[in-house]
């Protein structure tokens, strides 16, 4: 059986256990209200860019924006400037991912860069995205309203890291002006400038006139030359046949027998060269089938049809040589 100092030490000691449990229910909340208190650490690296957000439809100026994870966006229309963001290359757009990243490019300049998307918007009107201060000095917007080409991209860990950190990722090498206007008028044709004109047609140009008969010698300048008024050209002219050069002379051969001209031939200046062979019994057989004559020329014979009055007269007899197989025929002075 207890004693009574006994009951009391046993008193005593239940007291202390029972103040101390209690302590210890009481402090467990605190400590938990204490970390739930603390923020989280921050995200490094590709975990700072998930879970990407994208949230219910919603409804501006009575259209309806429906955000998706959609990976081959590629879309033009107008860009505004906005107040949030600071300094940092963001912007806000209705339907991509929070966070994901764009490339934008100017329709005026076509300078490229690269941006962050980080909030829904423009809330009103029907611009496409908004940029932030930071993103609209970089792509050296200075209009309400800039008409741009938004891409979504995929960039690197490295470039990333830099619009996280609010800075400036590497500038994109800009846009070739004729792709520009390519976008340009997919957006409104309205806004591709028209070509610039080359100038007024120049007039024909007459031949010039010396103004008299100024011949210039050694130590004395050109003739002043003056242009002479512009004046209707007369009907051109058939262009004479150039003058056929006589061979240098050469030891003689044996010429081929001539073939005697056809009856009716003409003896006019112009004639049909047909060709010129070394073998006699082949130019004489090309006389024969086109009414021509063989004359020696060298050590050659030469096939010839005419003489006739003009150029114009000869040309029937050309066409029925090239008929006859001899393309290389051409019209002649004759000698």
């Amino acid at each position: 059986m207890k004693s009574n100092d006994d009951r009391r030490v046993s008193l005593k000691a239940g007291v202390f256990a029972a103040s101390l449990a209690g302590l210890s229910l009481i402090g467990a909340p605190i400590a938990a209200e204490r970390r739930e208190a603390l923020p989280p650490p921050p995200a490094n690296g590709p975990a700072a860019d998930y879970p990407m957000v994208l949230g219910a439809p919603f409804t501006v100026d009575g259209k309806t924006y429906t955000p998706a994870d959609t990976l081959n966006i590629d879309q033009v229309g107008y860009a505004t400037s906005g107040t949030e963001g600071g300094g940092g290359i963001s912007l806000a757009h209705r339907t991509l991912p929070l966070p994901s990243y764009v490339e934008v490019t100017s329709l005026k300049t076509g300078r490229t860069i690269l941006a962050r998307v980080e909030r829904r918007g423009p809330m009103t009107g029907s611009a496409l995205v908004e940029l932030s201060p930071g993103a609209a000095a970089q792509l050296g917007v200075a209009s309400p309203r800039e008409p741009v080409r938004v891409r979504r991209v995929n960039p690197p860990e490295a470039e990333r890291a830099l619009l996280r950190a609010g800075q400036t990722a590497p500038a994109r090498m800009d846009t070739p002006m004729s792709l520009v206007g390519v976008l340009l008028r997919k957006l409104d044709p309205a806004l591709v400038p028209p070509p610039v004109p080359l100038g007024p047609a120049a007039p024909a140009e007459a031949a010039p006139v010396v103004a008299g008969p100024v011949v210039p010698g050694p130590g004395k300048p050109d003739p002043v030359v003056k242009p002479a008024p512009v004046v209707k050209p007369a009907p051109a002219k058939a262009p004479a046949a150039p003058a056929a050069v006589k061979p240098e002379p050469t030891p003689k051969a044996p010429a081929a027998k001539p073939v005697a001209a056809p009856a009716g031939a003409h003896s006019g200046p112009y004639a049909v060269q047909v060709g010129t062979f070394s073998n006699a019994a082949n130019a004489a057989r090309a006389a024969r089938q086109v009414g021509g004559t063989v004359s020696p020329a060298g050590k050659f014979h030469r096939v010839r049809i005419g003489g006739f009055a003009s150029p114009a007269a000869a040309r029937a007899a050309l066409a029925k040589a090239r008929a006859a197989g001899y393309t290389d025929a051409r019209i002649q002075r004759a000698d």
